[in-house]
């Protein structure tokens, strides 16, 4: 049976504890259905895979116009979130968890919580997004940002240059951080 947890962190952010059958043969599960989201008139309109190895960190990202829905399908990855909406009742918290083959559970982001990874293992992550790709509705934040301190637990990770290069929020101008509900 699957179970839909509401985070106790970061407002309208949810995981999808997934139940897997199993046998002899392998394993089926349900990853994903629209009606696990009600608040959103949900249109998968892209699905992307990332590949990573062990020790990469990729984010944080945010979007003012796209929710992503996250499962990993191999390995295990941390996953950091961390409110950026203003005037959200849970503006700048940030969380971590562990997802992956130990833990088959998806994660529900929405427009304006900034997202990223770290991968404990090799791993392949699968996701769909409401949206399709808009490099102006990219945006990042320092993986590291001292205000955020999203509690990574970890040290000297693989960083894209474009990671590298992410601002830390107080670099970020007003009217580039999405204002909550709108």
């Amino acid at each position: 049976m699957t179970l839909i947890i509401a985070s106790d962190s970061i407002d309208g952010v949810k995981f999808v504890r997934v139940h897997a059958f199993g046998d002899e043969r392998g394993r089926f599960m349900e990853t994903f259905r629209k009606e696990w989201f009600p608040e959103r008139s949900w249109a998968t309109v892209q699905v992307n895979r990332s590949d990573s190895a062990a020790g990469v960190l990729r984010g944080l990202h945010y979007h003012f116009h796209q929710v992503d829905y996250w499962f990993v399908v191999r390995g295990t990855i941390r996953v950091g979130l961390a409110d950026l909406r203003r005037r959200s009742p849970t503006e700048n918290a940030s969380q971590v968890v562990e997802i992956g083959d130990d833990n088959l559970m998806g994660v529900f982001i929405p427009p304006g919580v900034a997202h990223g990874f770290y991968a404990l293992t090799d791993a392949t992550l699968t996701y769909l997004v409401d949206n399709y790709y808009d490099g102006a509705d990219e945006l990042g934040v320092a993986w590291d940002d001292p205000t955020l301190a999203v509690p990574w637990d970890v040290n000297d990770p693989l960083l894209s240059a474009r990671d590298q290069a992410n601002p830390r929020l107080e670099e970020i101008k007003e009217e580039r951080r999405p204002v909550y509900g709108a």
